[in-house]
């Protein structure tokens, strides 16, 4: 089942306070960057984040979900109406994503 754009579009203006947040399109589904790491994404209509440290610090209570099938579990965000928990979730997660890969040519 693909996501629906306006779930994706809902999410990017929850998240409309950081600087730097964009997304790519992949086979229905959205992956979510922040300062060109990925942190998430929306699959079927759902706001999942890798599961960090702090990330699950911060969400303790969070369900662990499959994006897909064959793909590692995932927290589930249920609270994207709090702006400010959003903000300070990707902020405080940052700094443990790994950097984007360098493109060869």
């Amino acid at each position: 089942m693909s996501s629906d754009k306006n779930y994706l579009e809902y999410v990017l203006e929850q998240l409309s306070e950081l600087e730097d947040i964009s997304y790519r399109s992949m086979m229905g589904e959205y992956i979510l960057y922040y300062k060109g790491r990925i942190f998430g994404g929306i699959y079927d209509d759902r706001f999942l984040v890798k599961p960090t440290k702090t990330a699950a610090a911060m969400m303790p209570e969070a369900a662990r979900e499959l994006p897909y099938e064959g793909a590692k579990e995932m927290l589930l965000v249920e609270n994207i109406d709090d702006r400010e928990f959003l903000k300070e979730l990707i902020t405080a997660m940052a700094d443990e994503l790994p950097p984007p890969k360098k493109k060869t040519k």
